[in-house]
């Protein structure tokens, strides 16, 4: 069979839902193989249907336990969800820590939802590398949701909000609130803020916390943040607070991503992962040119030996390329 056709064969399979040439898919493009590219390329009309939620926060706060309860929330509701949650790269394997993936092993048999962890791999602000292409293809696979959680490393997550419709915030009480209101970084790209484990003391703290954090924003919609009390490990149960959340990410998703606000929005999605790829795309070929030098080890070597400057190294690996 030759490549188009095997490409054809591969789309019309994942169109048609089928979950092992997905799953296969999803793997080969996080390992970089070209023939996956080809296949991604072909599925791109087919993808722009599905509503994407990113789901970020500090360590701790309850992220995954308000994916997996907003699961339960999309799924009695008839939506078929798809779930992105990036873990921790393992020092020896290389692979996802599949933390997230057990706490959400409840909707495993669950023919509506798939889940896919993926290794960050080095890859900084919350995601992974391949993030963009799992979620095309969840999107051409016909879920309506896709949720996607980032690893929780702290205040710099903001690459969610490049690639999501929809931000939300999860903060917890008892992180130092008073700190984490004024900060920069992940509190700021929130279109939703969470405050999880809101039956711990100090939540009215916290919330009074961000609400002053929104006062000092600048006027427009990243001032216009709803705020919304969740105890994501109640489930659906009474005072979850999840169908509060739901409600907040619907009623965004209404105001923003309609009319010329929503195709602004959509521009800059669209031009985050351009620039995501060509930086992708540089840093592979800059390792070729490494490596064609003797690679990474010699290369370092020549410079601590002051044989070669790093700047001129530097300089030639990007002419090369």
């Amino acid at each position: 069979m030759t490549e188009p056709d095997l490409v054809s064969r591969n789309v019309d399979r994942i169109l048609a839902r089928d979950i092992r040439v997905s799953a296969r898919l999803m793997r080969d493009l996080d390992d970089r193989r070209p023939a996956a590219m080809a296949t991604l390329k072909a599925l791109f009309p087919f993808t722009g249907k599905a509503f994407i939620v990113g789901i970020t926060g500090n360590p701790g706060g309850g992220k995954s336990t308000v994916v997996d309860a907003l699961i339960a929330h999309y799924r009695g509701a008839g939506e078929r969800v798809g779930v992105v949650a990036v873990d921790p790269t393992s020092p020896f394997s290389g692979g996802a820590i599949l933390g997230d993936r057990i706490r959400m092993q409840r909707h495993a048999t669950d023919d509506g939802v798939f889940i896919r962890s993926l290794a960050t791999r080095g890859h900084l602000g919350g995601l992974s590398r391949s993030t963009f292409e799992v979620v095309a293809v969840l999107d051409a696979m016909g879920y309506d949701r896709v949720l996607i959680e980032t690893v929780g490393v702290g205040q710099d997550e903001v690459d969610v909000m490049k690639a999501a419709h929809t931000s939300v915030v999860v903060t917890v009480p008892g992180l130092g609130d008073d700190i984490q209101a004024i900060k920069a970084g992940i509190l700021e790209i929130a279109d939703v803020l969470a405050v999880n484990k809101a039956d711990r003391e100090g939540a009215d703290r916290t919330e009074r916390d961000l609400l002053h954090m929104l006062d000092l924003r600048a006027e427009g919609e990243r001032k216009d943040v709803e705020i919304v009390r969740t105890i994501a490990n109640r489930g659906l149960g009474g005072g979850s607070g999840i169908p509060e959340l739901a409600a907040a990410i619907e009623r965004h998703r209404a105001k923003a991503w309609s009319g010329e606000g929503g195709v602004v929005r959509a521009r800059a999605r669209a031009l985050a992962q351009i620039a995501e790829l060509v930086r992708t795309l540089l840093a592979e070929r800059a390792d070729r040119a490494l490596a064609a030098r003797g690679g990474m080890a010699a290369v370092a070597a020549a410079v601590v030996e002051r044989r070669q400057d790093p700047w001129s190294i530097a300089e030639a690996v990007v002419g090369s390329l």
